[in-house]
């Protein structure tokens, strides 16, 4: 048996027939994309996990519908490249526009099935008020929604922003990125925004709200806090690697003062 800071990672017969039942409400294909490290720590559950999501979503013409490409950091460098990754696990769904670093473990199954299934379906079921503001948020934002596994409300919050991002990706502005943050594998971010309750959101590098928000609060906030392209070609993953390259460089110093 697979456990992860208490908290198991595969499932037996019972719970792959719930997860079967659940992902029998999918409705389109949905490619994941996961990134793994020999260096890693969690990373064979995560792939051990991602599997078993992949091989109980419905079958359609011979082929699964939670379409699973798995690439190593040795191995596939450019596809490492392409989407700036470095931290392991890294899961993409989106083509980037939605993220997690580290394991969906615990509570946070949940909200990363429902995002699966609320893709395939092409309803993210946000408000029509919300999904209007979505295309109208007046440059790029990156939502980084810090977890951990025993949170109930964690989930909520993270299947907030997914669909935001989902609705900015489907719209095709793709200015918004969601980020789910998996704490205790990922504690210089943690530690960047001195969390100490979770969910902790944050809009482009600054804690917003702690406890799930309401969806005309987020999207006032990302209304407020979108960052206008200064440069012209400037792209939002461009934004996202500033922000990762200040948290690295934030990491070296604190570890060089010791």
């Amino acid at each position: 048996m697979a456990i992860y800071y208490g908290f198991k990672t595969d499932f037996n017969e019972y719970e792959r027939q719930a997860l079967r039942e659940a992902l029998g409400d999918m409705r389109g294909g949905v490619v994941v994309k996961l990134f793994l490290s020999d260096r890693c720590d969690f990373c064979k559950q995560t792939r051990q996990m991602l599997e078993t999501i992949r091989d109980e979503s419905p079958e359609v013409n011979g082929a699964r519908l939670v379409d699973l490409r798995i690439y190593e950091e040795e191995i596939d460098t450019e596809e490492i490249r392409r989407y700036n990754v470095n931290r392991f696990p890294t899961i993409i769904l989106l083509e980037g526009a939605i993220k997690y670093y580290g394991i969906p473990a615990g509570e946070e199954i949940r909200a990363f099935v429902e995002t699966l299934i609320r893709i395939s379906q092409g309803d993210s079921g946000l408000s029509s008020e919300t999904i209007d503001g979505i295309k109208k948020i007046p440059g790029d934002v990156v939502i980084e929604t810090i977890v951990t596994p025993s949170c109930p409300y964690c989930p909520y919050a993270a299947l907030m922003a997914n669909m935001f991002a989902f609705e900015a990706y489907r719209a095709g502005a793709r200015n918004v990125t969601s980020i789910v943050v998996e704490a205790y594998e990922n504690m210089d971010i943690a530690q960047k925004y001195a969390v100490s309750s979770v969910p902790a959101v944050a809009i482009n590098g600054r804690v917003e709200f702690i406890g799930v928000p309401y969806e005309d609060q987020l999207l006032e906030v990302l209304m407020k806090r979108a960052r206008p392209r200064q440069r012209s070609g400037e792209k939002l993953r461009d934004i996202i690697r500033d922000i990762i390259k200040e948290m690295d460089e934030e990491k070296t110093e604190k570890q060089g003062s010791r």
